[in-house]
């Protein structure tokens, strides 16, 4: 794991140099949430076309490691802004860290539960009592809450990274992210027909996910510079949306430079999902705007679930770059 987050940040300060060395540039240094993956694919694009170089800004990616992950990063002052999770964000910010939000880029969830279709756990109702599955990185409190709010009790299992517990019967259900997860089932072997889908949205807790953050000086320093940032990612998404062979291309490349395996259906169908998530038609502020009522979602679901203890006000938490 060290090897491969080495070797992207040797890859990426490559890159950044050649930038640096065109011209008048300013740094920037963005942390992802995880290690290079098509969910990122926007920001590749931009680096490789030159959208950041031609903004004036000279961007190095932060990856995370065993000890640190993006909000670790932001906090620590080694990164100006970091993709996070809202319910990740609003976490942070109730503690006294207070990440402000300055472009919401996903308006939806893409985390579901899975079961198998011979198992009969065909409802919610049918998980009383189950084995549940749940990934142990920072959204767990979204589909804990669906269940706890339906008053379902299940056995709660941790999981780390892969599907391989499911996979063996481990567990009766499972969360997935549906770029993510939900295709490596595919690839391991079962049909789409194969599996129950349980989809956070269709039960109303469709909270969105990736968002860029920044701490409060951070914004009030370098406004101008984040604003050229995101208005060039925006255009790394839009044409990685318009060419995407090239870009699954790049992605799979990055991450092999990075030691990390990698799968060009996989990277694919995860590019194409991010892509649906980020409503490219719709006008860029629009797109980046971290609508009320979706932060009154996530933030009363955090409240009753007990893991925040007082409210946040929506004005203080997104601060959207584009207005």
């Amino acid at each position: 794991m060290m090897r491969a987050t080495l070797n992207i940040i040797l890859l990426v300060s490559l890159i950044s140099s050649g930038t640096l060395l065109a011209g008048e540039t300013s740094k920037l240094v963005f942390a992802a949430q995880w290690m290079p993956q098509a969910q990122f694919a926007g920001y590749y694009v931009a680096q490789d076309r030159g959208f950041y170089e031609e903004a004036g800004i000279s961007v190095e990616f932060r990856y995370p490691t065993y000890t640190k992950n993006s909000l670790d990063y932001l906090l620590s002052g080694e990164a100006d802004v970091a993709s996070l999770f809202l319910v990740n964000a609003l976490k942070a910010y109730a503690s006294g860290a207070k990440p402000v939000n300055i472009a919401q880029f996903v308006q939806q969830s893409s985390i579901l539960f899975v079961s198998r279709t011979e198992s009969n756990i065909a409802r919610l109702e049918d998980f009383e009592g189950k084995r549940a599955g749940v990934f142990m990185t920072g959204f767990e409190e979204i589909p804990k809450s669906l269940l706890a709010d339906h008053g379902i009790q299940v056995e709660w299992m941790p999981v780390l990274r892969s599907v391989n517990l499911f996979l063996m019967g481990g567990v009766d259900v499972m969360t997935v992210m549906y770029h993510n997860e939900y295709y490596h089932l595919y690839l391991s072997g079962i049909n789409k027909d194969e599996l129950h889908t349980f989809f956070m949205s269709d039960y109303g807790y469709g909270v969105p996910e990736d968002g860029l953050y920044v701490m409060e000086a951070t914004l009030h320093q370098k406004r101008d510079l984040l604003k050229a940032f995101v208005e060039a990612t925006l255009r790394g998404w839009h044409y990685a949306a318009e060419n995407k062979d090239y870009t699954v291309e790049l992605v799979v490349n990055l991450m092999r430079r990075a030691n990390i395996p990698s799968n060009r259906t996989h990277q694919r169908w995860m590019l194409d999902r991010t892509i649906e998530a980020y409503h490219l038609d719709l006008e860029p502020f629009v797109a980046t705007h971290l609508q009320k009522e979706d932060f009154d979602k996530a933030l009363n679901m955090l409240l009753n679930y007990g893991t925040l203890q007082h409210r946040i006000g929506h004005q203080d938490f997104h601060r959207n770059i584009l207005r």
